[in-house]
This record gives structure tokens, sequence and C-alpha cells, in this order.
């Protein structure tokens, strides 16, 4: 087709040559090219297309047919009649510099004024586009400063953590110095082995037990897969459909898992130990079962710890009394949990309550997926792991004030909004948030209430609860 394309131009060529006064893209510029510039107009568009395949065909027939525009995407710029741009560093688009040009033959000159008027905005343009330039690359500059600081930083935590901290874990981990490193983040190396030291192991699950656990599992889905028969009913807590479709749930959801890494997705790497885990799971609380969200937290787990570990972390921080709360939807609990949240959301962000209020918008409609997932699904991942790091330092305490960050954070954009846009808006955060922005935010929001803390506050609702379900909040009858 190439050789076709070539041939057609030549033809065209030839007939074209006695029209070269009428050729309509000289007339945009109202210039006439001379014959003898031909050949280096070729040598231009030669150099203009990388490609190569316009350069047998000369720069005069692909005016004409507009094909040079078409295939390079960008006007053809003839040479400059007289010397006056000779001496421009930043040359912009053939657009921007169509200003300088004279008038076509037909429309009368322009005047001196005119053309020094062109000349100056024509300048002026050229400036600001090397303004935007310089300020593009320092602004280039600052986030590989800022990256190469960060990058520093970490590596001289890790060494800290590792030779200082970890290996006197009982007596560091609460002084003030600790508590102040763990809060900017923990290293990467460091994080999984923090991680589990701060969740502890109350059940004393070994690695031993996981495996009995995992063959379990997978014996159950040998047998489901075969026989989906209803035998084997001995264990405790649910009955072999509620079981099986358990099970079945996790398949569903491990490929919903971090749908962006496909480390996670069938065939990938984890796919599988993401499975072990949940199965594991299952086995060793039928009571809990699965419950949707718990794969990402497993999932983050497996990222930052071996299979056995994580697991043992997994299942420990599934026992906590607001995770268990949540996974086993314990609804007076939840309701005792949003209660607390929304005492601190008045406290913090009076304006954002009362216009939450004003739509009956209630946290359970942003935080259960907030709590399920431990912010992995509506964080990027760094940062969810960046809130992970003071959740374990701190508990669940942290997960709330987090919530109440991320409000502050967008306090002014949620203002602006009606129920059903606030609710799309915190279900799915920008993707653009950083972590110094919120967590600047998150330290900004203060835990006390009347200088009660968030325990106090949770124990005194609990106390007030056993009364009877009368006495619930006033902030969650609607």
């Amino acid at each position: 087709s190439s050789s076709l394309f070539r041939n057609f131009f030549a033809k065209r060529t030839k007939e074209l040559k006695p029209a070269v006064q009428s050729a309509p893209g000289w007339k945009l510029f109202g210039k006439v090219p001379p014959r003898e510039n031909l050949p280096k107009d070729s040598k231009i568009i030669q150099q203009d297309d990388s490609s190569g395949s316009v350069a047998s065909i000369s720069a005069l027939s692909l005016l004409n047919t507009g094909e040079y525009e078409a295939r390079t995407g960008r006007m053809y710029k003839p040479p400059p009649p007289s010397a006056r741009r000779k001496n421009i560093e930043f040359e912009p688009l053939s657009t921007t510099a169509l200003i300088l040009e004279d008038r076509p033959a037909n429309l009368p000159a322009k005047s001196v004024e005119e053309a020094l008027r062109h000349r100056q905005e024509y300048d002026e343009m050229v400036a600001e586009a090397k303004k935007r330039e310089i300020k593009e690359a320092h602004k280039r500059k600052k986030i590989m400063r800022e990256r190469f600081k960060q990058e520093e930083n970490i590596a001289s935590a890790m060494v800290i953590w590792v030779n200082e901290i970890l290996p006197n874990w009982e007596g560091m981990r609460a002084t003030r110095r600790v508590r102040e490193l763990w809060w900017q983040g923990l290293p990467p190396s460091v994080r999984g082995k923090v991680w589990s030291l701060a969740v502890g192991n109350e059940l004393n699950i070994t690695p031993e037990l996981y495996e009995i656990f995992l063959s379990r599992a997978k014996e159950r889905w040998k047998s489901f897969s075969e026989t989906s028969s209803e035998n084997d009913i001995e264990d405790v807590g649910a009955s072999v459909a509620d079981r099986e479709a358990s099970l079945e749930l996790i398949k569903l959801d491990i490929s919903r898992t971090f749908p962006s890494l496909y480390i996670f997705q069938k065939g990938g790497p984890y796919h599988d130990l993401l499975h072990s885990v949940l199965g594991a799971y299952t086995c060793y609380r039928p009571d809990v079962g699965y419950v949707q969200g718990m794969s990402f937290i497993a999932a983050v787990l497996i990222l930052n710890l071996e299979e056995a570990d994580a697991f043992i972390a997994f299942a420990n921080l599934l026992n906590k009394p607001c995770q268990l709360a949540f996974f086993r939807v314990d609804h007076s609990m939840m309701l005792k949990y949003f209660a607390a949240f929304e005492v601190f959301f008045e406290e913090n962000l009076p304006k954002l309550f009362l216009h939450f209020k004003s739509y009956s918008l209630t946290p359970d409609i942003y935080l259960i997926d907030w709590i399920f997932t431990l912010y992995s699904k509506s964080l990027p991942l760094d940062l969810a792991c960046r809130v992970w790091d003071v959740f374990c330092r701190d508990g669940e305490e942290f997960l709330f004030r987090t919530g109440l960050g991320i409000l502050r954070l967008y306090e002014d954009i949620l203002l602006q909004m009606d129920f059903i846009h606030i609710a799309q808006f915190l279900t799915k955060l920008p993707e653009d948030i950083t972590s110094e922005k919120l967590f600047s935010c998150i330290a900004a929001i203060q835990m006390q209430n009347s200088n009660k803390k968030w325990a106090q506050v949770f124990a005194s609702l609990m106390k007030d609860n056993k009364e009877g379900d009368k006495n619930h909040s006033p902030a969650l009858k609607s």
C-alpha cells in the first residue's frame, strides 16, 4: 500500500506543479513559495516526520491534499521569510507564531503600530510559555526532592526500629520517642513485624493450628465440589448450606479484592494464599464465618506477613471488640460505636455535623464500609497501610479519628453537597488524597469531649444502654 501511496502522490505532484499559485496551504499565510525552496521544504518534512513515510512526497503535494496535517497532526510551517524570528530560542506552536505573519495580498497591510503590538503579544505568549515550562520543571524537582527525603527518612527509621526498638519491644513501645516515630509511618520492611507485635496473640494461635484449620477447609471445599450433600453437620454454629454459601462468597470476593493488583486475581501468586487464610478462618470461627470486607483485611496482612503469621494477626484483629461487633453484625454494639463517633463529630466539626443532620445522613452510611475494610478499600493502599500503622498503636479509637480526619479534609466540598452526592463521595474517596494532608487533618481532630476520652465516652454509652434500648443516643433516632 505504501508503494501505491507513493505512485499516487508522485502523479499528483506532476499534475499540481503548474498550480503552485493557488496552493491553499500557502494562501493561509498569504505567501507564494519560491520554486528553488522546494527541495529544502522536502528536507524539513523529512526531519519532522520520524517515521520517514512521507519522505518521498514533496511538501507541496502534501499541503495541497492536507495529507501532511492529517498524518502528522500538526500544521506545516514554511521557513520564515525574514530573519526576524531566527534568534528565538523558544519556538511555540505555529498557531502562536501566526500573529507575526503579514496579511495576504488581498487585504490591507498591517500598520506599524499593529505590527509592533503583535510582536509584543507574541513575545508575551512566548514568555508565558517559558514561565510555565520553568514552573513545571521546579514542581518536578520539588517532588523528586521530597521523595528522596522521604526515602532517607525511611532508611534511617528502619535502622532505629531494627536495632533499638524491636529488640526491646515491651520496654520501648509506649515511650514518647517510639510513639512519635510510629506516627510518621512504619518502614515497609518492619511493618509486618510491628503489626504482629502490636496486635498481639491473645488467642494463642500457633502455625500448627493454622495448618489444621486450613486442611479442614480444603477437605470441606473438596466435599462441597464433589457432593454438595448435607453430610458433616457436626461443626458448631452454622448449617452446611450456610457454610457452603460462606465458602462460595470467598471465591467470589477474592477477585474483587484490590482488582487493580494482579497478585490477588485468579492465576496471580497470592490468589490461593488469600483463599487459604479466609477459608481457614471460616473453619476456626464458624460462629463468625466469612463476611464481605474480610478479604481486604486478609490481603493487606498477606502483603506484609508470612502466611501463618498473617492468619494469626487476622484472627486476633477480628477478635477485637470493634471488629467483632461489626463482623458479627451486632446491631446494638454498632449503634453505640456510631453514637460515640457522633459525639466527637459534633465536637470537632459542628457545621458539617448539622449539615449531615439536616439530610438525616447517619454514620452507618459511610462508616460501615470504612470499618469493615479498615480503610483499605476506600484509601490508596500505601495510605491505608499508614492508617493501619497508627491503628495498631492506638486501637479502635484511631479508626473513628481517621473517619473524622477524612470529613475534616473534605469539609468544604461536603458542605456544598446533598445526601446522594455525600454518600457517593464518601464511598469512593478521591484518588489524589495524600498522607501529609490526611494526617495533618487527623492530628487536628481532638478525641476529647468534656474532658472525656473515647474510651470513657464509649463506656458511658454502654452503661446508659444497660437500662434498655429506650436510651439509645438521640443522635441515632433518625
